[in-house]
């Protein structure tokens, strides 16, 4: 990979400062900018390759920074169980080289969503539902990450509509990205396609990621939580766009 010419390296490092930056905001979108720009430049597999190794840095440092990492784990752990199931088998949809189909549908769903809650009052879930709901989401959501590499429905809309405060939900989506993370790594090598002489350079993509992510996060504490929600639903429109288009191109 470092015998990339010096405009793609240099792409590459900006793709990897504007995901950051997203994520710091956001607490989501560095894995999703990163395969949305990458994959213009690259094939999925190198390009999930790549973000491996920033996403588990980012996602673990804003996990084990928020300040409810423990209640969190015990609220959510069937959840997180059953994306790292979902993600291993959902790998080979990616594997197969053929995401557009799987990335349009995602992109309208985050579409509609986005767009819904915008307009519309927002979504939430009775805490009685979570013992069975949260396996099937978290299912659902591994098989989309890991035929997608991307980790956002719909995990991102359910754990919004769970009523989390702001940091909360940070921390929340940090824990599914991170489990989501580790298992599309352990899927990819299972099935043996994961490009493994791409580490170095995925290591050297942790400087741009965090460098964002931390201008990211100074913008997150200097707006309000409404300003916020608003900010998030409006990432997530965009994201959707994105793939939309993409995976219609």
């Amino acid at each position: 990979m470092f015998d990339l010419p010096p405009p793609l390296l240099a792409a590459v490092a900006a793709t990897f400062f504007a995901a950051g930056f997203v994520k710091g905001v956001t607490g989501m979108g560095l894995p999703t900018v990163a395969m949305g720009v990458l994959g213009a430049l690259i094939s999925p597999l190198t390009a999930a390759s790549l973000l491996i190794v920033p996403s588990l840095v980012a996602n673990i440092w804003q996990l084990l920074a928020g300040p409810s990492f423990g209640p969190l784990l015990r609220r959510l752990w069937p959840m997180m169980l059953a994306i790292a199931a979902g993600t291993v088998l959902g790998t080979s949809w990616l594997a197969s080289g053929d995401t557009r189909l799987t990335t349009a549908a995602l992109g309208g769903a985050l579409v509609l969503y986005s767009g819904y809650t915008l307009l519309a009052r927002q979504l939430s879930v009775a805490q009685r539902l979570e013992p069975w709901l949260s396996p099937v989401i978290g299912a659902v959501t591994g098989m989309v990450s890991g035929g997608t590499g991307v980790f956002v429905i719909p995990a991102v809309p359910y754990l919004q509509a769970l009523g989390l405060g702001k940091d909360d939900l940070v921390q929340a989506l940090c824990l599914s990205f991170t489990v989501s993370t580790v298992a599309l790594a352990a899927g990819l090598g299972v099935r043996g396609v994961f490009q493994f002489d791409n580490l170095a350079l995925s290591a050297l993509a942790i400087v741009p990621a965090l460098a964002g992510m931390g201008a990211g996060q100074v913008v997150r504490g200097r707006i309000s939580p409404t300003a916020f929600r608003r900010g998030f639903l409006f990432c997530l429109l965009l994201l959707g766009v994105e793939m939309l288009a993409r995976g219609l191109a």
